[in-house]
């Protein structure tokens, strides 16, 4: 039986270095996989150049019938997947307040999406495989300051009702002009982002419990900050060192590592710990882009 990873968003930024790494150590077949087929291919065609051999699939995580398709290819030509990276996703432009419209395909994109990967793709995934959900320093709860949220997202038996209402909340407020900009850390600015990747780190746990009996680890992780177009080329991190994190994870990592959230350095954080320091600041792109890094 053939071994097979997926890594969704794969034609550039972290994608596209995780799918170089895991060609490089993976006993298997590697999907790189993008919303737009001309740029997903000409990402292949550069790994070519370097010896290496990906297969390609058009994927947009947000239009189902894409979906549908990839399952049923890989389900006819592989029969399942024993790696699954959730990484597609996208941020903030260079606004960090933006209109309801832009906070809503945000929240969209980067957490809503990951329902139909998991109606669709998740039941492919192999007992004993590894799904990896690509989160953020923004993903981490101290991100949020309101307490009745806070405390709504930690309890033990958390539900997916919670944490979509939870992404619905901020968008209404948003939308009906009840933001509060203190809800958030570092006054609320990329409030959507933070939003959407709080959202997927608390989803991460729920999909965890879910897929237990079959020996699944579900993890989410913060892969750093790192140059890619997202960061707008700023960072601390080239992608193929962003992607060592996440190919430890998928590869390494000891079985009984579950439901965990992640540092890039690969230090295993309490998430539930809404005092911490973990969450993002601003003032990082602000410093560079005055020094026109």
């Amino acid at each position: 039986m053939v071994k097979v990873a997926v890594v969704t968003g794969s034609n550039k930024g972290i994608g596209f270095g995780i799918v170089k790494g895991l060609l490089k150590r993976f006993d298997g077949v590697v999907y790189l996989t993008s919303r737009d087929d001309g740029r997903g291919k000409a990402a292949v065609a550069k790994l070519n150049e370097l010896g290496l051999k990906p297969e390609y699939h058009q994927l947009d995580v947000t239009d189902r019938e894409s979906v549908i398709r990839f399952r049923d290819h890989i389900r006819e030509k592989y029969g399942g997947i024993d790696i699954l990276i959730n990484n597609a996703g996208v941020g903030n432009s260079k606004e960090f307040f933006l209109s309801y419209e832009e906070c809503k395909t945000i929240i969209d994109i980067n957490y809503f999406s990951i329902f139909v990967i998991q109606e669709l793709l998740f039941p492919l995934v192999r007992d004993n495989g590894r799904i990896l959900n690509i989160s953020s320093a923004c993903g981490h709860l101290s991100n949020i300051r309101n307490m009745y949220w806070i405390q709504r997202l930690s309890k033990k038996d958390l539900t997916v009702e919670d944490v979509n209402e939870f992404a619905n909340w901020f968008l209404e407020s948003v939308k009906n002009g009840t933001f509060e900009h203190d809800d958030f850390a570092d006054n609320g600015t990329a409030a959507a982002y933070r939003v959407s990747k709080v959202a997927l780190s608390a989803i991460t746990m729920l999909q965890q419990k879910e897929l237990e009996s079959k020996n699944i680890a579900v993890n989410s992780m913060h892969p750093g900050l790192v140059q890619t177009d997202m960061m707008l080329g700023l960072g601390f991190y080239d992608i193929d060192q962003a992607a060592e994190t996440p190919i430890y994870l998928v590869l390494d990592a000891p079985d009984s590592l579950k439901g965990a959230y992640v540092w890039y350095d690969r230090q295993v954080l309490d998430w539930y710990d809404y005092k911490a320091d973990y969450y993002f600041k601003v003032d990082y792109f602000k410093t560079c882009t005055q020094k026109g890094e």
